[in-house]
């Protein structure tokens, strides 16, 4: 069965820094457009960062230059480093892999992991 854990959320003062973790079993991340969501509370889900299988990347404007997604196939994990953490940053925190068939988008989604940006 496909499942994908995220981890490595919790409370952080501005300024401070977090490393998510996603742990991906029944399924192969890296044969996936995999990525990183959040959803702030009366917000919209929004992507924060993706990386193809390829290995090319993309951010959201806002997080470009704090946060870095990365992937451990070996481990069949993905990651997302955030640094310079905002209060904005504030969310819950996705990841998923994702994939294209006929025009037709289909993903799988982690369960969510609560990232906390406060003094």
């Amino acid at each position: 069965q496909e499942q994908l854990v995220e981890s490595g959320g919790g409370l952080v003062q501005p300024g401070g820094s977090l490393r998510l973790s996603c742990a991906a079993s029944g399924i192969i991340f890296s044969i996936y457009t995999d990525g990183w969501y959040r959803q702030a509370p009366g917000k919209q889900r929004e992507l924060v960062a993706s990386i193809t299988s390829g290995g090319s990347t993309n951010y959201a404007e806002s997080v470009k230059g704090r946060f870095t997604i990365s992937r451990d196939n070996a481990k069949n994990t993905l990651y997302l480093q955030m640094n310079s953490l905002k209060p904005e940053d504030t969310a819950v925190y996705y990841c998923n892999a994702a994939w294209r068939v006929l025009g037709q988008d289909y993903a799988y989604w982690g369960q969510g992991t609560q990232v906390t940006v406060s003094s």
